[in-house]
């Protein structure tokens, strides 16, 4: 099994940043995918960001430009700074993980519970 905890979330005014950190413990196994999700009430959850154990990185759209996903294998530890934060970045943010990655599209093995960012105009 794997534990997934998220933090960083919280309330910022648009233009502002915020860090976000996931603690992976448990039974990581390599290849692997990490990645950021997020989710509204009502709306599907969206990626955000991956990255696979070697560093590979994909971007979803939102992202882009703004937002830098990375990780620390020896830490089991994944970020995502959020940078030049919009209204619409307004969701709950889950980490992802995959176990065993052998290529794209991904479902994911485990999820946390998410941290919530909001961010005002």
């Amino acid at each position: 099994q794997v534990q997934l905890v998220e933090s960083g979330g919280g309330l910022v005014q648009a233009g502002g940043f915020l860090r976000l950190s996931c603690a992976a413990s448990g039974s990581i196994v390599r290849p692997n995918v990490m990645a950021w999700y997020r989710q509204n009430p009502g709306k599907e959850r969206g990626l955000v960001a991956a990255i696979s154990d070697t560093g590979t990185t994909v971007y979803g759209d939102s992202a882009r430009g703004r937002f830098t996903i990375s990780r620390d294998n020896a830490e089991g530890a994944l970020y995502l700074r959020m940078n030049s934060l919009k209204p619409e970045d307004t969701a709950m943010y889950f980490c992802a993980l995959k176990n065993r990655f052998v290529g794209w599209p991904i479902t994911y093995d485990y999820w946390g519970q998410g941290t919530q960012v909001t961010v005002s105009s």
